[in-house]
């Protein structure tokens, strides 16, 4: 229930900015227009934004025959934090990662890397997923999927408003040229801000649920100090076409390329593994 509202919420938050965008570029009738977008944006979003984020980023869904000790894991880890079982998705690519998805439980997904399974041990590869289960179970899989949906369609209008400004525009748009420049700048922003709030929170809960379902909080303070470190040396291409994904992952795929903190949507990886290292001391 707390996370259906969250999402509502969040809908609201980010209607409100398309709105404000199409007033912006189109007066009332902007944001009338706006407002039925958003809202069949809304409504698509909580039923496919899952399918369209797997799809994005390149997944490819796997039976147990194809990887049974990934697909095994999973299952008992899913067992163990009192899940239905997820599908389970391979991401084609070696920057060791990976993420959660879906609107509900019953309707879940976790996908891996290529790179991670290659790079963790067992154990660490083990933390990652109890990770992921612990969005599941919180129900973050749903503000996640929504969120990067609603931020990546916001993040396409203002390059919109951008392509319109620079083209001319409309002489009655409201604040003209600077109103759309206003825009262009700052509802992208605001919506990666929301993002972040979201993200940074979540990240350390997942992170201490994950290690009560894996058991072994070092284990994942382990592998993501490894994620991080690698991670930065390459390249997740999807996820860089599709930057407003990166809250989802464990660690944020797009460090190869955009190292500015200021859109950072995770918390420190430091700080998340002194938080699991006492969580280890504390027994």
């Amino acid at each position: 229930m707390q996370g259906n509202l969250r999402t509502f919420v969040l809908m609201a938050v980010m209607t409100a900015l398309v709105m404000g965008m199409g007033w912006l570029l189109g007066g009332q009738g902007g944001a009338i227009l706006a407002l039925v977008l958003a809202g069949a944006t809304n409504v698509w979003a909580w039923w496919n934004s899952d399918k369209a984020i797997l799809r994005q980023q390149g997944a490819v869904e796997i039976r147990r025959d194809q990887a049974p000790e990934l697909f095994d894991m999973v299952a008992t880890l899913a067992q163990r934090a009192g899940l239905p079982m997820p599908k389970v998705y391979i991401l084609q690519t070696e920057q060791p990662n990976a993420f959660a998805t879906g609107r509900d439980p019953q309707n879940a997904a976790v996908a891996v890397t290529q790179g991670i399974m290659r790079l963790l041990s067992r154990d660490e590869l083990a933390g990652v997923i109890a990770h992921e289960l612990a969005h599941i179970r919180h129900r973050d899989t749903l503000t996640m999927t929504v969120t990067a949906t609603l931020a990546g369609a916001i993040a396409m209008l203002g390059n919109m408003m951008m392509f319109s400004s620079m083209m001319g525009g409309r002489d009655d748009n409201r604040g003209g040229g600077l109103g759309a420049l206003v825009a262009m700048i700052f509802a992208p922003l605001a919506a990666g801000l929301v993002q972040m709030a979201i993200s940074r929170t979540r990240e350390y809960e997942a992170d201490r649920t994950g290690a009560e379902i894996s058991g072994q909080p070092l284990a994942l303070a382990s592998a993501l100090a490894r994620i991080a470190q690698t991670s930065q040396r390459i390249v997740n291409e999807p996820a860089e076409r599709n930057p407003a994904a990166a809250s989802m992952y464990i660690i944020n795929p797009l460090h190869a390329l955009r190292m500015d903190r200021l859109f950072a949507t995770h918390p420190p990886t430091e700080e998340r593994i002194a938080r699991l290292q006492a969580m280890a001391r504390q027994g």
